[in-house]
């Protein structure tokens, strides 16, 4: 619980997937999808979660979020009262040195859509970008999760 300080970016190749320790089934979706307060039911696998997240700072790399573990059959009951547009995804881990990447492959109405986060400690820490990382898309709405829901990538000109 804190203050979430991140980066995101396009993803342009696939060789991620031979350097990651960890792939994840994900299934998320969202009770609340306001831009003042994002309140998301996710599922990983055996585990899931409630979270919720705050507004972005003005360049987009932080916001409050809280998170509490709840049971998998609490998080499929709650995934009933969700809004349309349930976003399911693998989650692929690469740890460069010190730093941990987390690259998205979207599936259903997102598939195509491949984006890496890193978690930072603060705004102007620097890390090693591994070679699949494209533009940076950190800040820009349309790439959250809680837009994706409900603006899906299939639908981009």
């Amino acid at each position: 619980m804190g203050i979430e300080i991140e980066r995101k970016f396009l993803v342009k190749n696939t060789s991620f997937k031979d350097l990651s320790f960890q792939k994840n089934y994900i299934k998320q979706g969202f009770l609340n999808s306001d831009k003042e307060r994002v309140v998301r039911i996710r599922i990983t696998d055996d585990t899931a979660f409630l979270t919720v997240k705050g507004v972005s700072n003005k360049s987009g790399t932080s916001r409050f979020e809280w998170e509490k573990e709840i049971s998998k059959e609490e998080a499929q009951d709650l995934m009933q009262l969700c809004e349309p547009g349930i976003i399911e995804k693998y989650r692929y881990l690469h740890q460069v040195e010190n730093h941990v990447f987390e690259i998205d492959v979207f599936l259903g109405a997102n598939e195509g859509l491949i984006l890496a986060e890193v978690e930072i400690s603060n705004e102007d820490e620097q890390f090693i970008s591994p070679s699949y990382l494209g533009d940076e898309v950190t800040g820009q709405e349309k790439y959250y999760n809680s837009n994706l829901s409900k603006n899906p990538f299939k639908n981009w000109a």
